[in-house]
């Protein structure tokens, strides 16, 4: 799951985390309570946790990156639980938090099983009632541009309702802006 200079340049700049900030992570959680315990799949860089602190009680953040995860413990161990591990395969107890959420990472998972794994461990550490939110990039030649040599495995949005109800979400929502596409479901 890997990324290139360009790409690892931006995600840890500070225009990308006001830009996930500001319009990213609000858009896609928008009207969406993380209640009290919410969990990051992908954090990276750590762009999302000021915002995502300021909407949900406590914050884990889930880094497949062992350099990742202890940069974003350095920086950010106050606000935020890090833990090292694959999102395929959680490193964590069934039904413990209240939301999950994924930004602008989906596309990093390397096969669409793989991905398929990710939804269903989000179902599994969901408590009942729970919500899975998150958002991603729409495939496109600037979008594959920028992922030369990375890991770029683009989900289609219209495939993500059949596959999120395979695994037992309900109430899922798809919505699409100009390059991006959120998602919603919650585990019933």
């Amino acid at each position: 799951m890997g990324m290139n200079i360009f790409h690892r340049y931006l995600c840890r700049s500070s225009a990308w985390e006001r830009a996930s900030a500001t319009r990213i992570v609000p858009w896609a959680v928008e009207s969406i309570p993380l209640g009290d315990n919410a969990l990051e799949i992908g954090p990276g860089y750590g762009a999302n946790v000021r915002t995502l602190r300021e909407r949900a009680g406590a914050l884990t953040g889930l880094e497949i990156d062992p350099a990742l995860a202890t940069r974003l413990r350095e920086k950010q161990g106050g606000q935020v639980r890090v833990i090292e591990g694959d999102g395929t395969a959680m490193p964590l107890p069934d039904r413990e938090f209240s939301s999950v959420l994924c930004f602008t990472m989906l596309h990093h998972v390397p096969a669409p099983a793989r991905q398929d794994e990710l939804f269903a461990e989000a179902f599994r550490v969901l408590r009942p009632g729970g919500m899975f939110a998150g958002s991603d990039g729409l495939d496109s030649f600037a979008f594959r541009l920028m992922h030369l040599g990375d890991t770029c495995v683009p989900v289609p949005p219209g495939t993500l309702t059949d596959r999120l109800a395979r695994l037992g979400f309900t109430d899922i929502e798809i919505g699409t802006g100009p390059t991006m596409f959120r998602f919603r479901a919650r585990r019933p």
